[in-house]
Order: C-alpha cells, then structure tokens, then sequence
C-alpha cells in the first residue's frame, strides 16, 4: 500500500513540474492574481489522476488484494474471539444451572 501511495506521489510531483515548466515558460496559461500556485497544483492533479489510473493498474490491484487479505484476518479473528465468548457464556450458564 505504501509502494502505491509513494507510486502516486512520484507521479503527481512529476506532473506539478512539467505543468510549473510550462505555465512559467507561458505554453499553459497562467492563474489569476495570486491563485497562480493552485491552478499549477490543481492542473497538476487533474494531468495525474488519469495517468496514475493507468499506468498504476497493476499495483492497485496487488494493494486492494493486501486490503482484502486484512479485512479477511480482522473478521476471522473476530469470529473466533466471539466464538471463545459463547463458549466461556454457555459454560457459565451451564455452570449456574448445576449450583
């Protein structure tokens, strides 16, 4: 999951470079007043959204699998902790009728 965040972070950084190079060299077209800094960042979040769908397919896949696999551990766990309950509960109603 890291390896994809970081992934994803290589990408946008790239993309805020090349978007800064070309606003700077004045091929893309410069934000208003001071909001020049948010249109790079955002001009550069909408270039690398579609790229890292892309071009990441494969480790998305490999990071949901690991999520799967998480989520899959934390419910069997639970259902064997919920199953010690009732077993400790029925021995202790059991144990209540014998008294």
């Amino acid at each position: 999951m890291l390896r994809y965040t970081l992934m994803r972070l290589g990408i946008f950084v790239g993309c805020l470079v090349v978007v800064w190079g070309l606003v700077y060299s004045g091929l893309a077209p410069r934000g208003l007043g001071a909001s020049n800094g948010m249109w790079v960042i955002l001009l550069a979040l909408v270039i690398s959204a579609p790229i890292s769908f892309v071009v990441l397919r494969k480790e998305r896949d490999r990071a949901s699998e690991q999520i799967v696999q998480r989520v899959d551990r934390v419910k069997a766990n639970l259902d064997a902790n919920r199953s010690q309950e009732d077993v400790v509960d029925e021995a202790s109603r059991v144990q209540g009728r014998a008294s």
